[in-house]
This record gives C-alpha cells, structure tokens and sequence, in this order.
C-alpha cells in the first residue's frame, strides 16, 4: 500500500504514524512520499512510479484534483484500488474519498467567529494554496456565511504558496497593515503554525482561530496563542487508510464518500472526549 500526500506537512506527520503503526499490525508494506512542497509535478511523478511498482493500493490528497485525474484514473486502469482523503478528486476513477465537508467548515469557522465578536468586527486571514480543492472549498464557505449572516468585515486574504516564511511574512505584513484588526482566521496547518510563532512574538491578544488538530496547535491553544481549532481527526486518517485501502483490496464495496465530522477545539474542550 501507499499514501501519497500534498506536501510535507504537520498534518501528515500525525497520519504516517498511524498508518505505520496500522500497517506493522496488519503485515502491510507501507510506503510513504510526499513532495518536498505543494509541487504538481514531483506528486506526478510519485504515482507514476507506483504505478511502475505494481503496488496494491494508493491513498492519495492531490495537490491539483482536476491535473491529477488522469493519473489517477492511469493507477486504478492498471489494477490498483486507489482512494482520496482530506483533498478530492472528484471526477476521477477513484473509489472513494474520506474527509471533512470543507465548504460547511469554512461555514462553521466563520460562525464561531461572528459569535466571538459579536456580529461586527474585521477579521484578517492566510493560507497555503488556493490551487487546493479544500482549501477554495473552506474559503468559499466562510466568505458566504459572512455575506450572508454577519457584520464581520474579511479585510484581507492572503496565500503564502506553502512556503513557510512566506506565511510569517504574511501575517507580519497584514497585522502592520490593519492594526485594529480583531481576529485572524488561518485555513490550514501552516497558517496555523505560522499564527502560533507571530503570536507568541509579539505578544497579540487578539482571537486566532485555525484548522488542523496538531501537537503544535494543542500546545498553542494550551498557551493562549490559539482560541480555536477545526480538529479533522487527523489522528485516526492513518488506520482509516489502510482500512479502506484493505477492504477495495479484499473485494468490498466502498462508499462514494465518508464525511468526518468538523469538532472546533478550544481551550475549554480539548481534553473532552470528541471536542464540541
């Protein structure tokens, strides 16, 4: 079995462990790739050696759903059951996709925004790549839900390119630019990330609210850096994977889609079982 991944993020750190640990008890070769960033090519060329090597099964979060199809549909024409998590690819030949619904996260995100300021306030935000599916997705979701239900202002998006400096340097600039602004919104890890070290830097206050449910995150909404989190259940994708992976395998039938809930973290949950 393989699990091919988007990037080298936080995120997937949590997932390969799982899955190595599932894999080992189940006597399943694993292997892992990822690209070195958010990079359609190096992923390209990930599958197409795969494919090469035969292997049973492949998990895969796409860094580009729709350049990414016809590989995925060229591995399942070759006999390999393969499956999507966390970024789809919709109108592939891929059995099934497991994840969170991100257009009702975004939503979701943006409401527990509205409530902590009120229905008024401005809000500043930062991401990795608009390319991603999941990301446009939680993006869309919480730009309509604040058009539509919400006096609380997005004064500014920006995309960091899944380049970790980039990000910081992004935050950095939007707090300059918009210093009155009352809440910062990160769609995924590295945002997140990025928030906890600017934060803790230059001593903020102000409400940050993220995705991703990392050691990082926990440790940042356990020191006040981090109001809230959109927990995915990362730390359940890894035996997810090789479940599914196992059962196309073996035969079975997999659901279109399996929708993981959206839990938000916060200081007052995160040692409550499930989150909120």
């Amino acid at each position: 079995m393989a699990i091919i991944f988007a990037t080298a993020d936080p995120v997937y750190k949590q997932v390969t462990k799982s899955a190595k640990a599932a894999a080992s008890e189940a006597g399943i070769q694993l292997i892992v790739k990822a690209p070195n960033e958010a990079n359609l090519e190096q992923q390209i060329r990930i599958i197409e050696n795969l494919i090469r090597q035969k292997v049973d099964g492949i998990a895969i979060s796409p860094v580009d759903s729709d350049a990414m199809t016809p590989y995925i549909d060229k591995a399942v024409e070759a006999g390999i059951k393969v499956i999507c998590f966390d970024n789809d690819a919709p109108h592939s030949k891929r059995l099934t996709y497991f994840g969170i619904d991100n257009y009702e996260a975004g939503r979701s995100i943006a409401e527990y925004v509205d409530n902590l300021l009120g229905g008024e306030g401005m809000v500043i935000a930062e991401t990795g790549m608009m390319g991603f599916n999941n990301i446009r997705q939680r993006v869309a979701g919480f730009k309509d839900y604040l058009a539509k239900s919400s006096g609380v202002q997005l004064l500014e998006l920006r995309t960091d390119g899944d380049h970790a400096d980039q990000s910081i340097a992004n935050i950095e600039d939007m707090i300059e630019a918009h210093p009155h602004f009352d809440a910062f919104v990160g769609f995924d890890s590295q945002a997140s990330s990025s928030a906890i070290l600017v934060w803790k830097a230059k001593g903020l206050r102000q409400f940050a609210v993220t995705f991703n449910n990392t050691p990082a995150i926990v440790s940042g909404i356990r020191n006040d850096q981090i109001t809230a989190t959109i927990d995915q259940s990362e730390d359940t994708w890894g035996n997810l994977i090789l479940q599914q992976l196992t059962a196309a395998c073996s035969g079975q039938t997999l659901p279109v889609t399996n929708r993981l809930d959206v839990k938000i973290l916060t200081r007052d949950n995160l040692n409550a079982p499930g989150g909120k």
